[in-house]
């Protein structure tokens, strides 16, 4: 059985609807990928004026369960990414 991936899918609103541009791989620890997640900024209200997102989405059975999103600025959107990288460094590289 495979192991549950978790990843951050970043899309922007186009004339055709989202389109994803980008994913970070959060890893297969549901509670850290969630950890993670909650320090992202942004509105978990998307509506018509919302223009970039994050979904945090769990890979089941080669699957997207789509978990939690948040509507974003491009300026959150830069936070967040530098918040991602980060924080999956430490993951990686600071385990005990």
């Amino acid at each position: 059985m495979k192991e549950n991936v978790f990843n951050a899918l970043l899309s922007m609103r186009t004339a055709d609807g989202f389109e994803s541009f980008a994913r970070f791989n959060l890893g297969n620890d549901r509670k850290a990928a969630r950890k993670i997640f909650s320090q992202l900024q942004g509105d978990p209200v998307v509506d018509e004026k919302t223009i970039l997102t994050i979904d945090l989405v769990e890979t089941v059975n080669d699957l997207p369960v789509n978990l939690n999103i948040l509507g974003c600025t491009l300026e959150q959107m830069s936070y967040n990414c530098k918040i991602m990288v980060k924080e999956r460094f430490k993951l990686l590289n600071l385990k005990k």
